[in-house]
């Protein structure tokens, strides 16, 4: 099983809107959101055959005996959240386990499908595409948060928890001011070491860059002067050749005797003398004078094109000497005149600043004890702004927690700050030498002393996970209107708690789901009571197997199931009438919350079951 959530805050469903004054919500990157989910459908999973849970806006709660399968519904959701998986859960005599999870939010739908061979073999799709767990985690992992026995491990992180406090308080802005100084410092610190060269080095790394941008400057390229100087030693290797097909050729032009200009004059004056006896012949005569003029140019043409054929040895060497100079350039330093000529230019800008690496490496050094002030101050502020909210979070948090049971001051939220190392890099705030980073100074964890005399200890070493699932659920209320995740679950929130502490339980819920959609796993009927839909899972047998079934309760099943949820299927009259009692109670107190403008409290509408 794993558990998922976004990391910052971001807008909340306006459908269902509740008023939380808990500051502003810290910005998100949701171009990926998957939305809330929808429906799980799970096939072939241990006892499951083929289950599909509708999941709707508000509190649903799912019921059943125990070992029917509740738990693992949440242990399929968590595979197409991108839990790995175990083969042993095929169940048997099937291939492979297929679970579909679906998402439904305002950029659309989208499809989560694992499946899971009795051999081993995992497969995972997102929208038909296969993608890696990883990559299935990180798209759809923000959009469901497990709380369960075994599902806290980030809320038990510190650095959740200092995320968490960020975003009650709304100091996303400062927090990025506080990464922006860090970041402009360690670019600072970068460059100051790219710049802490041997003096010998330096010297050598100026001389290599000088010679290089030296050498090509002397060479005087041109781009495309390689291949001009291939086209002319490929014509001199034919220069004879040329020279006498050129001769030949201007002969037959425009030669002595019987030249084609020669032709073409005597054509010309034939025409000219039919044009003086009948017009109609004066059109032939202007095209064949064209014919003559072009003639006179095609001559002159051959001529121009033999000329430069250089015949010279000395001169065809130099050529030859030339070429091998920018072949030898262009092995060392591009792929064509244009890539040496800019590798050049590279070449002399690095020399100009290795040979102003002193001037350079002096005002990075000067601008080193600026820019850590600059980290310090704004450090400094987000840590004021973390130990008031501290304060305010812990308040509101105790308050949640003392309606679930626990006592008055169970609840804090420590901020430490660490001392730095000797050799690590600090910022000196009132007065001491901390480590920081690009989340500031503080060090947050959230403590819990559930019993009187007990000392408080960090969440992580809370033993109890119906504790630790309940002290989410209080943070979870106080910090609603602040978390973006689409859809909470609570997985046997109810254990270790009787039915004096069960009821605020399942009005937090209640009132959690205004803000998220809420699925809860519970045995107990005063939370229950308080769902915006029921679902009851059981066992049955089928082809002489056993099979997990789920059904949605109308009011009539509710009653039925909350009663047996009270004194077993046996319970009677007294039973039934206490879980009817026990769910007008929870209908009065959620319309007296939506008469109080705390959220809507339509009742469930009977529906069949099924």
């Amino acid at each position: 099983m794993v558990s998922a959530r976004r990391d910052v805050a971001g807008a909340v469903d306006p459908v269902r809107p509740v008023e939380v004054a808990v500051g502003e919500p810290v910005p998100t990157q949701a171009e990926e959101a998957p939305g809330a989910l929808r429906e799980l459908r799970v096939r072939d999973f241990a006892l499951i055959e083929d289950l599909r849970l509708p999941v709707e806006p508000g509190l649903t709660v799912i019921s059943g005996e125990t070992g029917a399968g509740k738990s693992l519904l949440i242990d399929a959701l968590g595979l197409a959240l991108g839990a790995r998986a175990d083969p042993s859960t095929v169940r048997h005599g099937a291939d492979r386990a297929r679970i579909e999870a679906r998402f439904e939010g305002p950029a659309g739908r989208r499809l989560v499908v694992r499946e899971v061979s009795a051999g081993g073999r995992s497969l995972a799709l997102l929208d038909e595409a296969a993608v890696s767990l990883a990559r299935l985690a990180e798209v759809v992992g923000s959009a469901v948060e497990i709380h369960g026995q075994h599902d806290q491990q980030r809320l038990l992180d510190p650095r959740r928890q200092r995320d968490l406090l960020d975003a009650f308080a709304g100091l996303g802005p400062l927090r990025a001011a506080v990464a922006e100084a860090v970041e402009r410092w360690r670019t600072n610190r970068a460059a100051l070491a790219a710049l802490a060269v041997d003096p010998q080095e330096l010297a050598r790394r100026i001389e290599i860059a000088e010679h290089e941008a030296a050498e090509i400057a002397a060479a005087r390229l041109r781009p495309g002067e390689a291949a001009e100087i291939r086209e002319r030693l490929a014509a001199a290797s034919h220069a004879e050749a040329i020279a006498r097909g050129a001769e030949e050729l201007g002969e037959l032009l425009g030669g002595e005797g019987a030249s084609l200009r020669e032709l073409a004059g005597r054509a010309v004056a034939g025409a000219r003398r039919l044009a003086g006896l009948d017009r109609r012949f004066e059109a032939v005569a202007e095209r064949l004078a064209g014919v003559e003029a072009e003639v006179d140019d095609l001559a002159r043409e051959v001529r121009r094109l033999a000329e430069p054929i250089d015949h010279d040895p000395a001169s065809l060497a130099r050529l030859e000497a030339r070429l091998s100079e920018i072949h030898s350039l262009l092995r060392r330093y591009g792929d064509d005149e244009a890539a040496v000529i800019a590798y050049g230019e590279r070449a002399a800008a690095e020399a100009a600043r290795l040979r102003d690496a002193d001037v350079e490496r002096e005002r990075r050094a000067a601008a080193e004890p600026e820019l850590l002030a600059d980290v310090a101050a704004r450090a400094a502020e987000l840590s004021a702004r973390r130990r008031s909210a501290a304060v305010a979070l812990a308040a509101a948090v105790d308050d949640a927690l003392a309606e679930l049971g626990f006592r008055r001051g169970a609840f804090s939220v420590a901020v430490g700050r660490r001392a730095a190392a000797p050799d690590e890099p600090a910022v000196e705030i009132d007065g001491d030498a901390v480590a920081f980073d690009a989340t500031g100074v503080d060090e947050v964890v959230f403590t819990f002393a559930p019993n009187v005399g007990e000392p408080a200890r960090p969440l992580a070493r809370i033993g109890s996970g119906g504790e630790l699932s309940r002290v989410a659920l209080a943070i979870e209320e106080v910090l609603a209107g602040v978390d973006a995740t689409p859809t909470l679950v609570f997985d046997e929130i109810d254990a270790g708690i009787g039915g004096r502490s069960a009821e605020p339980v399942g009005r937090a819920l209640w009132r959690l789901a205004r803000r998220h959609d809420v699925l809860c796993v519970t045995h107990l009927a005063q939370i229950a009571a308080y769902a915006d839909h029921h679902l009851q899972i059981a066992k049955a047998s089928r082809g002489g197997r056993t099979v997990t079934e789920l059904r949605v309760l109308d009011r009539a099943g509710r009653v039925d199931e909350l009663a047996a949820m009270l004194g077993g299927r046996d319970g009677g009259p007294a039973a039934l009438a206490s879980a009817a009692e026990l769910l007008e109670r929870a209908d009065r107190w959620r319309r007296a919350e939506a008469e109080a403008g705390r959220g809507t409290a339509e009742p469930v509408a009977d529906e069949p079951e099924r």
